[in-house]
């Protein structure tokens, strides 16, 4: 019978609600469009890595939609009461197996035995691998494969023997040893090579050294071939011998180059050929071949032949054909696997390779029993995660509580005075960064490092509330997993976006206050190299003059005139107070000029000039930053992670609220205003001798600055004077503008 699917809203996502396994049954079937996830990552998940091993049944490390709904149906198939899967338990009550979980029965009971427990209605994942455990302790794995050290010391070695001839197979324990099929093959392989070895004596004519003697008919055979061909094609064409030979232009023309002359030469027989076939040792030609030759002489042709002189055309026939078998002998005695054990195969008896037989078939006889406890530990692990997965896959109302964790979080981060309680694993920064710098979400990658220097893993954080400029890379805090393990934290990269409408409203006046300072430090360190270098100048044409007067001589009558000195430049300290003044004078105008007209304005006119001009920045700034913020989403975090998503996860200011906040002060404390530093300073001037302040200097510096000021807008405030009649008409006439008589 169908239930009827309630689908609810999580801050502006629509997400199918899974209260129960039973509705989880039904859920499973909805369209793949309607799953907020589509498939994920086996790393970063929050859960049991067997469960996910059992869930990933194809085993690329992600989980897909038709895996899940697999594990659904198992799980529907073995159980008739789902209170256990709703409950999220870990034990598994034996009468809640249906029908077709009745072997699942079986095994436990067999499992309950083992261990002697008194409770037989029901069996908890700890027990199931317990027993499990102690099973590959003892080297049972159900899986025919005998690791040596379960085997008694005979058979030990020679199992070790026969895994290093061929591939290694390992059990479930994880161990390397023996199966039938690796026997088999032994066996198989042992008899050809032995049958191989019979035929050694008779095809080894050459002696020990047969092998090696073959090579060298090898290495030699392309010359010596060359040179029986030669003579049979001067036996049929006896005139042919004339262009075996060099004529005497190429040799006079390579006699002058060395390497040309090596290369004539190496055109040459190798001796001189004979219409019958036969190779005189002693009229070998002294060529580049030479030394080879005359040593496979003395090494090879002669022990073999018994003949100094001579080695005829079939005398090499034979010799090359034997070499021939000898080498395919030892090619084929190389390629086999039992190579290095030649040695020792015959003497291996039957008995030994059949103990090992047996030893494999009995572990081989339990894997129907080992195959069902590993089923039971899959039911029992289906039923602790299986409806816990599907709220965090097909759905993710986890992702918006404060009291439940998502199974993708990794953990909090401490930072700055604020908690941050999202995070997810990131295994390439540079690939997720890529992603997350799309999106309007200001992010943090921060690098978490166990305090013993072991365990060290990268996230990702979004901040939601808050000032982005307080965030910055190298920043540090400290960071608790899902377990409340403590780590140290430091920022390695900020994706930097407005956190809220106040921060996009006043970053234009953030921006260019910072245009500002650097303006003003670039201008001071121009001045300062200004002055620098102008002090230099000077400094060195001081010092040009006085060397110019100390060297010339005490009279020059017949020097011509010096021309007229240029005007002076205005160079040196003299020039730089210059320019500085009238740079003064240039800022007293301006200030005079907009003191002029202030002056004719009202306080509301300038206060409303002022908040206008505020509004034209921050308004725009606020739209774009409101904009920005509605569209702040965080399926991009995730699908940095490696999911696939179906829908968005917006970020409304709710789950901001969530996701990063400022926790306030307990309940009951209070907050004592008084600042302790004044109290502490009091008594540090009590006790030591308090420094001279200068407060004539600061009085000279402040009238110096007051009398620039007055002096700048002398003109106006004396025309306003004299409006005013404060001022006596004499010292008014040149000030006031002159009216024209009738």
């Amino acid at each position: 019978m169908a239930r009827h699917l309630v689908y609810r809203r999580y801050g502006g996502s629509l997400q199918v609600s899974i209260p129960s396994f039973e509705v989880l049954t039904e859920a499973i079937h909805i369209p793949e469009t309607q799953w907020l996830a589509t498939a994920c990552p086996v790393e970063g998940l929050n859960c049991d890595r067997r469960f996910l091993e059992f869930l990933d049944t194809d085993r690329n490390g992600r989980i897909r939609v038709m895996e899940v709904r697999a594990a659904v149906e198992t799980t529907a198939k073995w159980l008739k009461s789902h209170q256990g899967v709703d409950d999220a338990s870990d034990v598994l009550v034996l009468d809640a197996l249906s029908d077709e979980g009745q072997k699942l029965r079986a095994a436990a009971d067999a499992l309950l035995d083992t261990l002697k427990v008194e409770d037989r209605s029901r069996i908890s994942l700890a027990q199931v691998r317990a027993s499990e455990q102690s099973f590959r302790g003892s080297g049972q794995n159900g899986d025919g494969i005998v690791a040596p050290a379960f085997l008694a010391e005979p058979l030990r070695s020679l199992a070790h023997a026969i895994m290093a001839s061929f591939a290694e197979v390992k059990n479930r324990a994880g161990q390397p040893g023996l199966d039938l099929p690796t026997l088999q093959r032994f066996r198989e392989e042992r008899g050809v090579l032995l049958g191989h070895l019979s035929g050694k004596e008779a095809l080894l004519a050459w002696g020990p050294q047969s092998v090696e003697r073959a090579r060298r008919v090898q290495e030699i055979r392309p010359l010596l071939d060359t040179y029986f061909l030669q003579c049979r094609l001067i036996a049929a064409q006896p005139e042919a011998v004339t262009s075996l030979k060099l004529e005497a232009t190429r040799v006079q023309g390579a006699l002058g180059d060395l390497q040309s002359l090596a290369r004539v030469v190496s055109e040459l027989p190798v001796a001189p050929p004979e219409p019958g076939g036969v190779l005189r040792w002693s009229r070998l030609y002294r060529g580049p071949a030479f030394e080879r030759l005359e040593n496979f002489r003395k090494d090879v042709a002669l022990p073999i032949t018994n003949d100094l002189a001579t080695l005829t055309d079939a005398a090499w026939r034979d010799m090359t054909a034997r070499a021939d078998a000898i080498l395919a002998w030892q090619a084929r005695l190389d390629a086999s696997p039992l190579r290095a054990q030649v040695d020792a195969l015959a003497a291996v008896p039957e008995s030994q390779l059949d103990a090992i037989e047996a030893a494999c078939r009995a572990d081989l006889a339990l894997k129907e029993r080992l195959d069902t406890v590993v089923e039971l530990e899959r039911l029992l692990l289906y039923q602790r995660w299986l409806l816990v997965f599907a709220n965090n896959f097909i759905s993710m109302p986890d992702l918006y509580q404060t009291k439940r964790r998502a199974l993708m979080e990794k953990g909090t981060l401490i930072l700055g005075g604020r908690r941050y309680r999202l995070s997810v694993l990131v295994k390439d920064r540079a690939a997720h960064s890529a992603l997350t710098s799309q999106g309007t979400t200001c992010t943090l990658y921060v690098q978490v490092l166990s305090k013993e220097g072991g365990e060290q893993f990268e996230v990702a954080v979004p901040a939601t509330r808050g000032r982005s400029t307080e965030l910055t890379v190298g920043k540090r805090g400290i960071f608790y997993d899902v377990d409340h393990r403590e780590f140290d934290a430091v920022v390695t990269q900020v994706v930097r976006q407005p956190v809220s409408l106040w921060e996009s409203m006043t970053m234009p006046f953030e921006r260019i206050g910072k245009f500002i300072s650097q303006k003003i430090e670039s201008l001071a360190a121009s001045g300062e190299q200004s002055l620098d270098a102008s002090l230099e100048k000077s400094f060195v044409q001081g010092s040009e003059v006085a060397n110019a007067a100390v060297t010339a001589p005490a009279t020059a009558p017949t020097a011509p005139k010096a021309p007229p000195a240029p005007p002076p430049s205005v160079t040196g300290p003299g020039g730089f107070l210059a320019a500085g003044g009238i740079a003064i004078a240039a800022v007293g105008s301006s200030l005079a000029f907009i003191v002029s007209q202030v002056r004719s304005l009202t306080l509301f006119n300038v206060l409303s000039a002022v908040l206008l001009a505020i509004a034209v920045v921050m308004l725009p700034s606020g739209l774009l930053g409101w904009l920005k913020l509605r569209k702040r989403n965080l399926a991009l975090l995730l699908e940095g992670s490696g999911w696939a998503l179906n829908d968005g996860l917006k970020l409304t200011r709710d789950l901001a609220a969530i996701i990063t906040r400022r926790p306030r002060l307990p309940k009951h404390a209070t907050v004592d205003r008084v600042d302790v530093l004044r109290s502490a300073l009091v008594s540090v001037h009590e006790d030591d001798e308090e420094e001279p302040r200068q407060w004539g200097v600061w009085t000279v510096v402040i009238l110096v600055a007051v009398f620039a000021l007055l002096w700048q807008v002398r003109e106006p405030l004396s025309r306003e004077a004299c409006k005013r009649g404060w001022l006596p008409r004499s010292a008014c006439e040149s000030l006031l503008p002159q009216t024209p008589r009738r």
